[in-house]
């Protein structure tokens, strides 16, 4: 028997050619994701103005699967993180973050990550698989169905949860489409972000692809430090990084920007000297910096700088021009903060053996 369609995996193009293979018009494809998107209904029985030979033939062919949510755990300043289940002993993370003004979704991607950040507890776990179109927007769709009790719903999404999105470009891609689709999420292009370590290959082909932010993972601005902290260096180093960076600040009609993220790390890449270097790094960039405070996990040995040190290293940034903040740590009661997220992966890199041994 024919698997059936999630149609969760669909954006409205791909929607449009599979109801066109039904003999159906495109406008139905709008109808289905009003139903999924903003109804939240998922029952095509419920979903009425479709005809009911559609809605017969949709049951037999096609479903709107969710994966099970494992547990759900509310910090104490407001964050809500989910653990869902990705079948195979494997689980990922997402998370909510509250502000006054509006709610941020961090998605994850992938079953773990390949990168192996030293810095990042996710890393450690090593790598299973991509996440599927459907299993990333599920997780929209999870958070947005959780708030609706309260009134709230997601207003951001960034993909900074488990994974690289740059490794999975397709379906990141697409769910990009759906949260920027004002028929599903319609969300602005500003208040979606990918965040990435630096696929330099994939960054060029998102600048023309999506319009959405950029944020890069950053953590270091010599080829030596960030080989050691970002391993995919490596293949990618700085000078080709910020030749993509250029290349996505200069597509498109409209202005745009990148987040550059550093991780402060005690004693190594928090130093007077450090923040120079990232100032003549970023110098006539249109950049602004993020500083993370280090959230530490079971398997690192690092530590977090003391707050003097960060203040300093801002006010190095700041003194050169470059637009700078320091992120607030949350959710780190429920290891919701950044890099803490781990969930349960299948590692099939083995990576996670060899540095734990």
């Amino acid at each position: 028997m024919k698997e059936k369609q999630n149609l969760l995996n669909l954006n409205q193009k791909a929607l449009d050619a599979f109801f066109k293979e039904l003999g159906e018009k495109s406008f139905r494809s709008k109808q289905l994701m009003k139903w999924i998107y903003k109804d939240h209904v998922f029952d095509f029985d419920k979903m009425l103005n479709l005809s009911k030979n559609l809605r017969e033939t949709l049951k037999d062919i096609a479903c709107i699967d969710f994966p099970t949510i494992v547990s759900k755990n509310h910090a104490l300043d407001g964050v809500v993180k989910w653990i869902i289940d990705m079948g195979n002993e494997n689980n990922i993370e997402t998370v909510y973050i509250p502000e006054k003004d509006r709610g941020t979704l961090c998605i994850s991607s992938q079953v773990g990550c390949a990168l192996a950040c030293t810095f990042c507890s996710t890393g450690y776990q090593g790598f299973n698989r991509n996440l599927s179109t459907a299993e990333i927007m599920a997780q929209v769709l999870i958070a947005n169905l959780h708030l609706k009790a309260s009134g709230r719903h997601v207003s951001n999404v960034v993909f900074m949860g488990m994974g690289e999105p740059m490794l999975n470009e397709e379906a990141v891609y697409n769910v990009c489409d759906l949260l920027l689709d004002d028929w599903a999420f319609g969300l602005s292009r500003r208040k979606v972000t990918i965040s990435s370590s630096g696929v330099v290959p994939a960054l060029e082909r998102m600048s023309e692809r999506v319009p959405v932010s950029l944020a890069i993972s950053l953590h270091a601005a010599t080829d030596d430090l960030r080989d050691e902290l970002v391993p995919i260096n490596k293949k990618y180093p700085i000078k080709e990084l910020m030749r993509a960076c250029k290349v996505y600040l200069n597509a498109g009609t409209q202005e745009r920007h990148i987040l550059f993220e550093y991780v402060m790390l005690k004693g190594v890449n928090d130093s007077a000297n450090h923040a120079q270097q990232l100032a003549r790094l970023l110098k006539n960039m249109s950049a602004k910096v993020n500083l993370i405070p280090f959230n530490s996990f079971a398997e690192s040995d690092y530590q977090v700088s003391s707050v003097k040190t960060i203040e300093a290293f801002q006010n190095i940034l700041f003194s050169q021009g470059i637009r700078t903040m320091t992120r607030r740590t949350r959710g780190e009661d429920v290891d919701a903060a950044c890099g803490q997220l781990a969930g349960k992966v299948l590692d099939k890199t083995k990576r996670s053996d060899a540095r734990r041994n």
